[in-house]
């Protein structure tokens, strides 16, 4: 990329990283109203949806097409069933706007907005609000990591944290009997939305995180968040990046994430 292709891409994204920004803040009151309160139902694959799902979306998307005609905005739950998109700007937007639907409906606080930033379909600005601590973190590759626009030190909390993994249940007797030696060795936390338990990873709460279950909208910005605390996301099939479609049926993209540590030990029970 020359000098000058740089510069422009530079401002571009700062551009997208503060309407990003102002986009998910709009989103916060309506969320917090909605939460333990909106009726909800149940798709196809066993997960619920809300209202709130696809108002969030929508509302969210309306607001940085003003700005952005000409990127790509991807979300589970505003896209067509039966349609697949074709990525074909340089910059898509990647919206999970609830992000542990269960937690939302029943009025359990862990829950989240992520929405992550992609250009030429690689993460590189993720935002994740955290309604159980009315945090939102953000940060990409070469950009930190920040907590309601604060720098955040994954290494101060990490040396203050037991080891401890982040996992979603339920999950194959194949895979729990792999991943056995370390789920004796180490706390196990489940929280039941993917986005916060990848973000923890890249916070330093939890020192890594495995997921079998997840999908692209799932995890897409909170892969900028580790990238951003220097951290290496491994996944266990084929990387969803760079992606060039979408589609709200989409396979699974399992991964494990972490301190280097840990990788190892991870890929080890893995057969890595």
């Amino acid at each position: 990329m020359s000098r000058q292709a740089q510069a422009r891409f530079a401002t571009n994204l700062r551009h997208r990283i503060n309407a990003g920004r102002v986009a998910v803040r709009a989103q916060i009151p309506f969320f917090s109203r909605q939460f333990g309160q909106v009726e909800s139902e149940w798709k196809a694959d066993d997960t619920r949806v809300t209202f709130a799902d696809f108002a969030i979306s929508e509302k969210l998307f309306s607001d940085l097409r003003r700005d952005f005609p000409g990127d790509d905005f991807c979300s589970e739950e505003s896209s067509p069933m039966d349609e697949e998109m074709v990525l074909a700007g340089d910059f898509a937007w990647v919206v999970d706007p609830i992000d542990g639907t269960n937690n939302y409906a029943l009025g359990f606080p862990v829950c989240a907005i992520s929405l992550a930033l992609l250009y030429e379909g690689v993460p590189v600005y993720g935002f994740v609000y955290d309604h159980s601590t009315n945090s939102l973190y953000e940060g990409g590759p070469g950009q930190g990591l920040q907590r309601n626009q604060k720098k955040l030190s994954r290494d101060a909390t990490a040396a203050e944290a037991q080891t401890m993994i982040g996992a979603h249940f339920p999950m194959e007797i194949e895979r729990q009997s792999k991943l056995a030696d370390l789920f004796a060795k180490y706390r196990v936390r489940c929280f039941g939305s993917a986005a916060l338990s990848a973000t923890y990873v890249a916070t330093g709460y939890l020192t890594g995180a495995i997921d079998y279950r997840v999908r692209i909208w799932d995890i897409a910005a909170a892969h900028a968040l580790c990238a951003a605390a220097g951290l290496h996301w491994q996944f266990i099939d084929d990387s969803p990046f760079p992606a060039k479609r979408f589609h709200p049926q989409q396979a699974a993209c399992p991964y494990y994430v972490g301190t280097k540590t840990l990788l190892e030990e991870f890929q080890v029970c893995l057969g890595g």
